[in-house]
Order: C-alpha cells, then structure tokens, then sequence
C-alpha cells in the first residue's frame, strides 16, 4: 500500500515557512507522495452558470510552481499533480515543464491528468471545453513524444510541430508515469487506453462502485489488447456519503481501516486530502503533521 498527500493550498496563510515544513513534514513522516489540485482559475455563479464545486475564492497554488518548490525541499517523497488539467494548458509547454520538475527531483515525479469540470476556467484560459476529451489524449502522446524523440514531427488534429527538439529529456523519458483522473465512464475508457493507472476520487467509501470501475477499465484494456494488471490504481479515503465527515477524518483509526478496505479490493495506491483534514478542525500545520503521525502509526501498526 502506497499513500499520497494532498497538499492544502490555504496553508499559504501561515506563509512560505509553513508550506515548506509542511511539505517536509509529509516527507519525513515516510508518505510515499506529495500531490497537489490544479486550478487556474475558480469562477463565481453567474446566468447559465452553476455554483462551482469549490468556493471561488478557495486559495489554490499553480500546481507546477508548487512541485517545483517541493523538490527543491524535499529528497525521498515522490510528486504528482492530481489531476493537472491538461487540455487547458498548452502541452509542449507543460511537458517541458514537467519534464524539468522530473530532471531536477532525480526522477520522482508521477503525472495525474484529468480533463476538469468548469467551462468557465476553460474560457477564461482561451481553450475550447466542448473537446477537451478527444484533445486530452493527443496532448498525452504529444508529451510522451516530447520527452522521448529527439525530433519532433507531431501532425494530430489538435496539436503539430515539424523538425522541432525538446531538451533535455528526462532520464525516464516516455516512462513518466502518466495516471488518468476521472470517474465517468469515458475517463475510464482513456484510463485503458492511454493511461499508465488510475487515479479515482470521492467515492472511496462506495466499494461496489469501486469494483465495478475497475471492472470497466480492465474490460476495455484486456478489449485492446493490453494486460489489465499493468494498469496502477488508486482511491482517494473518504467517509460515506452523508457521513460525519469531521468525525472521520479525526479518526486515523478509521481512515486506516478504511484504506486498508481499499488495498485488498485492489487499489495499491491511497490518497488523503489534507483539505478535508483541515475542515475537520486541524487548521495548524502542527495539528496536521500529528494526525497525519497518528494515520502512519495506524497503518504500519506502529
């Protein structure tokens, strides 16, 4: 059982002191990653709008800014984005970004993509929503083309370069590890086809859609040919719908018992999201670092 933690970008209020320690503090606690949300932008109600899932003003740090600054000081933990919005962002660009993020953290960096919910942040971005699908799976082949030729000639439907070179590459090249994000079936579907794993989320607690998600995705790879146990997976901790969220994110116990649920039906991966941690009340870095000693005791039996 691997487990990753979700950074919480409203730490920043306690200021850049505390981001790091925090950060710091998931690395020498043993957590295997350090991930981190990606919005650009959150936008408020509007006519022909509905309320965003977050708060528009819920603080969130630029996703690549803040792996950059976790590498830089931290040695072990591994990163990732979960997701990075991949079609709202050029990719030559981002892969050249990630690319560095992985050169400069000697290889540690697993890359979470996702094709996002809020047409408003698209728009406000100047990408095009209605095809983020289809342009989510050229982008990924384009990256993995820019870290592993050395001369790219791209010609898809969304994205061309001609005799163009991206370096350095990163030592892994097209091995970086590239997980699909999403709970819809066609999310499922790119998990098969494009994805090294999967990285689902908010329903953690609902086992028999866990299964059947995972079923979806299998069936289509072993449909194309692929061996479905080469395909990672991974489940976000969560309390059952309409349970006491507080009460259990302030249970390391429970969230114990609860991954532990999740790795024998399958998911090698677990993640916990420190921003519910701290809507259960733990608003210090401190307060974090201790609940988060407590779920590492509970989980190695410590």
């Amino acid at each position: 059982m691997k487990v990753s933690i979700t950074f919480p970008s409203v730490m920043y209020r306690e200021g850049p002191g505390a981001v790091q320690r925090l950060i710091q503090g998931v690395d020498t606690l043993g957590f295997d990653e350090l991930n981190v949300l990606d919005h650009v932008v959150m936008g408020y109600p509007a006519p022909g709008r509905s309320a965003p899932v977050y708060p528009p003003q819920m603080p969130i740090l630029e996703a690549l800014s803040l792996l950059s600054y976790a590498a830089a000081v931290t040695d072990r933990v591994g990163l990732s984005t979960s997701v990075l919005v991949l079609p709202q962002r050029q990719p030559v660009l981002a892969a050249k970004q990630l690319s560095t993020i992985d050169t400069l953290s000697n290889g540690r960096l697993r890359v979470g993509i996702g094709t996002g919910w809020q047409a408003s942040e698209y728009h406000a971005l100047d990408q095009h929503f209605g095809n983020r699908g289809r342009r989510v799976v050229e982008a990924v082949a384009l990256m993995r083309e820019c870290w592993s030729q050395p001369q790219l000639d791209f010609a898809g439907d969304f994205y061309t370069l001609s005799k163009m070179a991206m370096e350095p590459k990163p030592d892994r090249g097209r091995d970086i590890p590239v997980w699909i994000g999403g709970t819809a079936k066609p999310a499922l579907r790119r998990v098969a086809e494009i994805g090294d794993g999967w990285m689902g989320m908010n329903f953690g607690h609902d086992l028999q859609r866990a299964r059947q998600s995972i079923a979806i995705i299998q069936d289509h790879a072993a449909a194309m040919g692929r061996n479905p146990a080469d395909i990672g997976l991974q489940m976000s901790v969560t309390p059952r719908r309409g349970g006491d969220a507080k009460r259990f994110y302030g249970s390391a116990g429970a969230m114990a018992e609860h991954a532990k649920a999740l790795n024998q039906i399958g998911f090698e991966w677990l993640s916990i999201n420190l921003v519910e941690l701290f809507r259960a009340g733990f608003r210090s870095v401190d307060e974090m670092l201790e609940q988060l000693n407590r779920l590492q005791e509970a989980l190695t039996g410590g």
